[in-house]
């Protein structure tokens, strides 16, 4: 196994990368499938190191030829294996007529597809359909896909869970739902956008010892946010470091009943770093705000006028956590507009931006929506964002000019002129109320320090992300609160300190 790559890749980028190796290094295809197979082998011993009976089911492609050579080698590794076709291999071309071969040579035999193949198998492999998937499976390969994931016994997945498509992550009518996914040359967009996230399981990845300049060759289609981007952007503070070298936060929300919203985004910037952060707050929010949270300065602002002198002041505005859009809220919104900061923004602010995109004066935003808002900021629908994640991230960094989060399974960065970043962190524990409002109290509290939008909003995701698995692993996803990540941000935004 591969260490992970911090590129993603489109399919037809994958498939240049292929041709790259073949053509112009001179490696040959029937080498590459055969470290493929090589490398999922390792992968199944890995997940599933008692295994002994193995049954691969393989399709009409490189990948049921990856499949084949995978039974020959497990076959030679003194396992049990079973070899279902559920594609004739007098249909088989190229690269894979020779594993089936091979395959057979070595005492191998297919078996045509039945259901009572399967029932003792320790793992069954996944070797049927491949990146090369671009319409939905027919009603055959359909019926062996459902039998599959209605059984109960683990599945590897070779190179992609057959069925789902490689750039967009949809169920091309039906997927397999694989425990475990072994790629190979690069990691694919389909893993982290659509359903992929559902049906890849846990990733593995291996490189086929393609030497780095191939990867040179083909730009990727969006990367991967790392811990070493976390460790190079928040490096140990100087001795000397004091709070105001740390910026100032200013949190403007917490309408009439809402002054929870205000108060996590609050506390999410002071433990994120921000050397100061005050909340400005409906004034009947004040003393909850304030008794919950004593290190947060708390500011009950009546106009616009009180929000301006506290304004001068601050560095980095944060505008939206229980904001609400009555004509208080409207009014707070309307002035922080007038401000020349760099701004995060969330909830009712962007519910506010959404018909007047061009009013906001500053060139520094972040903008933080969940699939819902993101409808509305495009004039679009919740499912047309949500089947093509990426382009809507795109869309609204380039409509509002600034940073884009846009959250949900595998949360995307985008940014005019950038590559678009993807965290392949989180859990579905997060979806609970009150997690936006700690991402943009994080992402706010970065931005102080580091001054640089999109960086702050990469780091921040990864933060956010990274403290919401750590107590999903102590308490639990089911039941897990905005409020249980503080206990972990220390150590996700001190990277390289030992706890």
């Amino acid at each position: 196994m591969s260490s992970f790559p911090l590129t993603i890749h489109s399919a037809e980028q994958i498939r240049a990368l292929d041709r790259f190796a073949i053509d112009s290094l001179g490696i040959p295809g029937y080498t590459l499938m055969c470290r493929a197979a090589e490398a999922a082998l390792g992968a199944l011993k890995q997940q599933w190191p008692r295994a002994r009976r193995i049954t691969v089911l393989c399709g009409p492609g490189n990948n049921g030829g990856d499949g084949y050579v995978l039974a020959r080698l497990a076959q030679d590794a003194g396992l049990d294996v079973r070899v279902v076709a559920v594609a004739s291999t007098a249909d088989l071309r190229g690269d894979a007529v020779r594993a089936f071969q091979d395959y057979r040579d070595g005492g191998g035999s297919a078996l045509r597809w039945d259901a009572a193949h399967l029932g003792d198998a320790d793992v069954i492999v996944d070797a049927i359909l491949g990146t090369g998937l671009s319409r939905p499976v027919n009603e055959d390969l359909s019926a062996v896909i459902s039998w599959l994931n209605s059984s109960s016994i683990p599945i590897l997945s070779i190179d992609i869970p057959s069925g789902l498509h490689a750039d967009s992550g949809a169920v091309l009518g039906n997927a397999i739902h694989a425990d475990a996914t072994i790629t190979f040359i690069g990691l694919k967009l389909g893993f982290y956008l659509g359903q992929g996230p559902d049906h890849t399981g846990r990733l593995m990845f291996a490189s086929l010892a393609l030497p780095a300049e191939a990867f040179s060759q083909a730009l990727p289609s969006a990367i991967r946010i790392d811990e070493l981007h976390i460790q190079h952007a928040l490096p140990p503070r100087v001795r000397t470091a004091h709070k105001g070298m740390n910026g100032d936060v200013l949190i403007i929300g917490g309408g009439v009943g809402m002054a929870g919203a205000a108060r996590l985004a609050g506390e999410a910037a002071l433990r994120s770093g921000a050397g100061r952060v005050t909340v400005a707050t409906h004034p009947q929010n004040v003393a909850s705000i304030v008794s919950g949270r004593p290190e947060l300065m708390c500011r009950g602002v009546e106009n616009s006028e009180a929000l301006h002198s506290l304004m001068e002041r601050a560095d980095v505005l944060a505008i939206g956590p229980g904001l609400g859009q009555d004509e208080w809220a409207r009014e707070m919104w309307s002035a922080a507009a007038s401000a020349d900061l760099p701004v995060v923004m969330d909830a009712d602010a962007l519910n506010l931006l959404a018909p007047n995109p061009r009013i906001w004066k500053g060139d520094k935003r972040v903008l933080t929506p969940h699939p819902g808002e993101a409808s509305r900021l495009l004039n679009s629908s919740t499912d047309a964002v949500q089947s093509d994640r990426l382009a809507a991230a795109r869309a609204l960094s380039e409509r509002y000019e600034g940073v884009s989060i846009l959250k949900g399974a595998c949360t995307i960065v985008a940014a005019q002129g950038r590559v678009p970043a993807i965290c392949d962190r989180g859990n579905p524990g997060m979806a609970s109320p009150g997690m936006g409002d700690v991402l943009t109290g994080i992402v706010a509290g970065l931005l102080a320090q580091l001054q640089d939008v999109w960086l702050a909003a990469q780091v921040g995701v990864w933060v956010h992300a990274s403290a919401g698995d750590k107590a999903a692993a102590k308490r639990g996803e089911r039941g897990l609160i905005a409020s249980d990540l503080f206990e972990y941000l220390g150590s996700c935004v001190n990277p390289t300190a030992r706890f």
